[in-house]
């Protein structure tokens, strides 16, 4: 682990954290219900997809497999369907160790919040999972919001409840379309992908 590769640049008065696959490694477990959904509707399809579009919201998702493959599945009833198997394997999410880190280093020195484009049941329930929840002063999620990620909706509303200027925030995220969502937002951003590129920093 090398948390000084993600450590926030300088200057700096507030952190904002994406959730999944930055704070807590859940993609290979939201892949997992993604396919496990789309197969209870009668459809095959490959895991490729779903990490291709890790970070946009779920309607986003389902709208786009629907349009580009045909399907006809309803936005609301497929997720429903795909966060209820999410929840069943919760347990098994881990926190992303390094990035977990700077956020208890900076718990009560700094304003911190979390910006995911998850619904809000789920977010909190897997902060709560990994042992983080207590650490946040705000929590936004696409219930909050319109547009989701690479919007920089949900960002600006995090800055805006924690009371910081956009541009004193640091963005942390782990997906192209947050990082577009954090430059929109005027936002620096640090892209925890780097920790994958030598070592893994998931768990403890």
């Amino acid at each position: 682990m090398n948390v000084a590769r993600i450590a926030p640049p300088e200057p700096y008065k507030a952190l904002i954290f994406d959730c999944d696959g930055t704070l807590a490694d859940t993609m290979p477990t939201h892949v997992k219900a993604w396919v496990a959904s789309y197969k209870s509707f009668g459809i095959d399809i490959a895991e490729q997809p779903f990490f291709d579009m890790g970070g946009l919201p779920n309607r986003a998702i389902i709208e786009t497999l629907n349009h580009e493959f045909g399907y006809a599945l309803d936005v609301a009833q497929t997720q429903e369907e795909k966060e209820r198997r999410y929840l069943e394997m919760l347990h098994t999410v881990k926190e992303v160790k390094a990035v977990a880190d700077i956020a208890r280093a900076h718990h009560g020195q700094v304003p911190i919040a979390v910006a995911s484009s998850g619904l809000g049941r789920v977010v909190h329930q897997t902060l709560t999972a990994i042992g983080l929840i207590s650490l946040f002063d705000v929590i936004v999620t696409a219930d909050d919001v319109t547009h989701g990620k690479p919007a920089p909706d949900l960002f600006l509303l995090a800055a805006q409840r924690l009371g910081v200027a956009p541009a004193d925030c640091i963005v942390y995220e782990d997906g192209d379309p947050g990082l577009e969502a954090a430059r929109r937002a005027e936002m620096r951003a640090v892209d925890v992908r780097v920790l994958w590129r030598n070592d893994d920093d998931t768990g403890t």
